[in-house]
């Protein structure tokens, strides 16, 4: 599957959650990096790994999609399709 058609695919609800968690810790992360006081080095130093965790998490959660099966790819329908020939 293509990269861009997979962007653009039905995300799966689950996904959908993760991928806005990711935006807001990645947004919270981004407003503490970019303060005009002058914070502790510790603290700026954790906003830059959750600004990473939280741009991957987006990242990886906008490409899961939800995969339906085909109408020919489901096993069962060669079997329903035989017991409607077969005479009753």
């Amino acid at each position: 599957m293509e990269i861009v058609k997979r962007i653009t695919s039905k995300t799966p609800e689950f996904f959908k959650k993760v991928r806005n968690l990711g935006l807001i810790l990645a947004a919270v992360s981004g407003s503490i990096l970019a303060a005009p006081v002058a914070l502790p080095s510790a603290l700026v130093a954790a906003a830059g790994y959750f600004a990473l965790a939280g741009g991957v998490m987006s990242a990886v959660s906008q490409t899961a999609v939800v995969n339906e099966p085909e109408e020919e790819d489901w096993p069962l329908k060669k079997f329903i399709k035989d017991s409607d020939d077969s005479p009753h």
